[in-house]
């Protein structure tokens, strides 16, 4: 009872503020890219679309971002500075299962580009994190969550575990136009730690997951586990609004507990289709093969389908959905696991509201339950989050928000004896985040 209060007051001081009202002073808040070819409009990083891209920029479907590329305004040089990051504290329930903790889970990119005779565009993107060093010996606290294993050789279970730290991602690519129009480009690119070309977009990108603190439950069941991968070269091929991505990339996944970078020979391959309907409906899908992922495991299939969609309601006003489904085979000994994601978020400069709701498939020997009978078949468990947050300052395109979140899992039969039935999760979190670009 005292976890099930313990966010009341907060959740009613949070609450008790105008949500999703209109801020008539909002364009002056959040991302402004000053420079001599245009400007973007006055917005909060998440409520950007492809229209909003002044003729200097396309925009990155990986990131949901705007990303240069200045064909009509060669020579050029441009930084971009993006950050996320939270404090969380967060209270279990679920018996011996359920814990407390306060974590920080995070993320900052530093891209630089710059332009190499009139058709041409050179980048390097660094992607950093300090979760390493920001969360417990045993992960993130989120219950049902698994994949990859703690510094002590034991599996993460009902945990999140740390992004590879401090060097989550560095990429360099180059990016050649096939028109005048923009409209056509080729990218090439390599990346001794980078994301393979598979999956929907990560959820630390998506406008409808960008608010939440919590990894989704089906990270590592084909959904985005792609984005951390090592030894990868490859490309994208954009004819109009058809992507064709292909990648070969080392299987090997990196290991969460271990400061390096190692190199392998890529052994992998990954295939993603990506159509951009609008600048407010798209659509990905994608397939991988992956060699020896993991120690004691040959080979695995990842699968992966999602579809994205913005709805500007107002002004300041916008709705963004995001449905993905994930599939894999031989995960932890399991034959094929699926995985569906929806989520939702109604989103203005101040407020935030934001909906997740997971149906996928866990195996008893995942949450070390092996005594239960078919250990390596997967049980169908569903969980459902309703978050929360609001604007608390903002500077120079950057913010700090407040914002709290309930979590209810519904528990497979066979599971609850271990988890209490259907155990609830609350969370109250700061989050310091925002976007800037230069031109340099």
């Amino acid at each position: 009872m005292k976890k099930r209060l313990l966010l009341v007051p907060v959740l009613v001081c949070l609450l008790g503020s105008p949500v999703l009202a209109e801020d008539q002073s909002s364009d002056d808040n959040g991302v402004t890219c000053n420079c001599d070819m245009g400007v973007i409009q006055h917005k909060p990083f998440y409520l950007l679309s492809a229209k909003d891209c002044g003729n200097m920029e396309v925009w990155d479907v990986d990131t949901q971002m705007p990303m240069p590329f200045p064909m009509a305004h060669m020579p050029m040089s441009m930084l971009m500075l993006h950050g996320n990051g939270f404090l969380a504290m967060i209270a279990e329930e679920g018996l011996d299962r359920g814990r407390e903790g306060v974590v920080a889970p995070n993320m900052f990119m530093a891209d630089l580009g710059t332009s190499v005779g009139d058709s041409q565009y050179l980048n390097l993107d660094v992607m950093l994190t300090a979760d390493l060093w920001l969360m417990p010996k045993a992960g993130y606290p989120e219950l049902f969550q698994i994949g990859e294993n703690r510094e002590d050789g034991l599996p993460f279970i009902d945990a999140q575990h740390p992004h590879s730290s401090p060097l989550m991602g560095l990429t360099l690519s180059d990016t050649i136009a096939l028109d005048n129009g923009d409209k056509s480009n080729l990218k090439l690119f390599t990346a001794p730690r980078g994301e393979s070309t598979d999956g929907p977009i990560p959820f630390m990108h998506r406008p409808t997951g960008v608010m939440n603190p919590d990894a989704p439950l089906g990270h590592h069941v084909g959904q985005d586990s792609g984005h951390v991968s090592s030894t990868v070269l490859g490309e994208a091929l954009k004819l109009g609004g058809l992507h064709l991505e292909a990648s070969a990339f080392h299987g090997l996944e990196p290991q969460p507990s271990q400061v390096d970078l190692p190199l392998g020979t890529p052994d992998s391959y990954a295939f993603r289709l990506v159509g951009e309907f609008s600048s407010n409906f798209m659509a990905m899908a994608s397939y991988a093969y992956v060699n020896n992922p993991e120690p004691g495991v040959a080979f695995s299939d990842r699968y992966s389908a999602s579809l994205y969609l913005r709805a500007p309601l107002s002004k300041n006003l916008t709705f963004n959905d995001s449905l993905v489904y994930g599939g894999i085979t031989h995960l932890d000994n399991a034959d094929y696991l699926s995985s569906v994601l929806e989520e939702a978020a109604l989103l203005s400069p101040k407020t935030a509201i934001f909906l997740r709701l997971e149906v996928l498939q866990r195996t008893p020997n995942e949450l070390n339950l092996p005594t239960l009978p078919n250990p390596d078949t997967g049980r169908w468990l569903t969980a459902i989050t309703l978050g929360y947050s609001h604007q608390v300052a903002s500077w120079d395109g950057w913010e700090l928000r407040a914002g709290a979140s309930v979590t209810n899992d519904q528990t497979p039969a066979e599971y609850a004896d271990t988890y209490a039935g259907n155990p609830l999760t609350y969370k109250f979190f700061f989050q310091l985040g925002g976007m800037q670009m230069y031109n340099l």
